[in-house]
């Protein structure tokens, strides 16, 4: 999903369509999630400090992340996925391996080509965003081609020909080799994945260590065995947050571990699953980050259970001098609780008074300033106006500018007292679907040696769907 979030947030808000958007965290510390093509044209990449993006691209859109509205459209995405092979494995919410083979989905070159450019105006049609498709022989090069498709393509390596495509591209390219691993290579003289096969394996080994040199030299090579894995379960359940300015009270660390707890379990609630270990992270104000954890008599997913867990757990860290990052989470999963193994102290009384959950939310309300409400690209309605999202708040003052994703020119503006009665947060809207569009566009048709699907069926084929500023109709 090129893009992805910022995509998104374009197709659902006219009046940033083929302007620069950059979604992350927007406080002190906060860090780019993702950049539209518009911003990285400024040099506004993700996992950059959102302050230097600031710099960069002053004039930019900042929005803060929409998580539930990112993972209904990757499910929409991953639900076409599935209906082409019961073999697909997700990288993220916008990414995934699916294995043509198992599922029957293509069986010669002009079925393979069909095949990719359905799937293309399928997720069209559905999200009205745009997809990016690789199509190879393995998973490391259907992975390659994916990002030379981008934005809005599709690309087919060859069989035959992937070490003369892998040859000349740097070791980043090749999965596993970081920024880390990619200057350690650099120093001693290997740029190139050519470089690497030149090398030698005993080599890598020497300089990566036994695992990583074999991997590495193997995959110069253009070897790539690992089959295309079915979605794993859940493993864990967790929720953090990194706070602007470091906590320092004991009492307010301790509440905010609560809260943290309590939105875990809705996590977990949600998901339709309970857990018998309970996770605490703490990362203090020096980066040093520390991990405790409790493992129930059996699965819970009672937030009075786990609140209490997770406070117990925080009685062994020291937080003088400050916390920057707190953490709670959940493992050891089941689709089953035993709560009658975890009586309270205070049971008799907890049952006395109303749900957990609803409770504590109803404290956290009454506790949070109302500016917080009004998270910048986030959705609400107004009795009198509509639909909208916040545009900025601060000083008792919201703006909202009033537009749906199928508006045809961009809202007006308005500012209210973000105690107004008439204005509350609410639920994104679904984006408009945009039909498919014909197959022999140019942004359809690959290029160059990477232009034709062999006769025998590829076995893997990595999908990428997005858009952005070039994907908009």
């Amino acid at each position: 999903m090129d893009a992805f979030f910022a995509s998104a947030e374009q197709a659902s808000k006219p009046s940033l369509r083929g302007k620069a958007v950059v979604v992350g965290g927007l406080g002190p510390r906060g860090v780019v999630a993702t950049a539209s093509y518009e911003a990285r044209v400024f040099g506004v990449n993700s996992a950059m400090p959102m302050a230097q993006a600031r710099r960069l691209a002053p004039n930019a859109a900042y929005l803060v992340p929409r998580g539930a509205f990112y993972r209904s459209i990757s499910e929409q995405v991953m639900g076409l996925l599935h209906a082409l092979s019961p073999l697909v494995e997700p990288l993220s919410l916008d990414e995934a391996f699916v294995d043509l083979e198992a599922g029957q989905a293509a069986w010669d070159e002009e079925s393979a080509r069909l095949a990719g450019i359905k799937l293309r105006a399928d997720i069209r049609a559905v999200t009205g965003l745009t997809g990016s498709v690789g199509l190879a022989a393995s998973k490391m090069l259907a992975k390659i081609a994916s990002e030379q498709a981008k934005p809005d393509g599709l690309v087919v390596i060859e069989p035959g020909t992937e070490r003369a495509l892998l040859g000349p591209m740097p070791v980043r390219t090749l999965p596993g080799v970081g920024p880390a691993t990619g200057d350690h290579l650099r120093r001693v003289g290997i740029s190139t994945v050519d470089d690497l096969a030149v090398a030698g394996e005993d080599e890598l080994v020497r300089l990566l260590g036994k695992a990583h040199g074999h991997a590495l030299y193997t995959m110069a090579l253009a070897h790539d065995e690992r089959p295309v894995v079915a979605a794993r379960e859940t493993k864990s359940v967790s929720v953090e947050d990194t706070y602007d300015v470091d906590i320092h009270d004991r009492i307010r660390v301790g509440t905010e571990v609560g809260r943290l707890a309590d939105r875990c379990v809705r996590r977990l609630r949600g998901a339709g699953l309970s857990g018998r270990t309970i996770v605490l992270k703490v990362r203090r104000y020096d980066f040093s980050t520390l991990t405790r954890s409790e493992t129930l008599r059996g699965p819970t997913d009672d937030p009075a259970v786990v609140r209490e867990a997770a406070a117990r757990l925080l009685e062994s860290v020291d937080t003088t001098g400050g916390v920057r990052l707190l953490g709670v989470g959940v493992s050891g999963l089941a689709d089953y609780t035993q709560e009658d193994l975890f009586a309270q102290a205070a049971g008799e009384q907890a049952a006395l008074e109303p749900e957990g959950d609803a409770e504590h939310e109803a404290v956290e309300e009454r506790e949070t300033p109302a500016e917080w409400r009004w998270t910048t690209g986030h959705d609400v309605r107004h009795a009198e106006f509509g639909h909208g999202w916040v545009q900025g708040s601060g000083l008792g003052r919201v703006t909202v500018r009033f537009e749906t994703p199928d508006s045809e020119q961009p809202g007006r503006v308005r500012t209210f007292r973000t105690d107004d009665p008439a204005l509350e947060p609410a639920d994104p809207l679904p984006l408009v679907a945009l039909g498919p569009r014909r197959p022999d566009g140019p942004a359809g048709e690959p290029t160059g040696q990477m232009s034709s699907v062999p006769a025998s069926l590829p076995k893997s084929w990595s999908g990428n769907g997005g858009g952005g500023a070039t994907s908009r109709p």
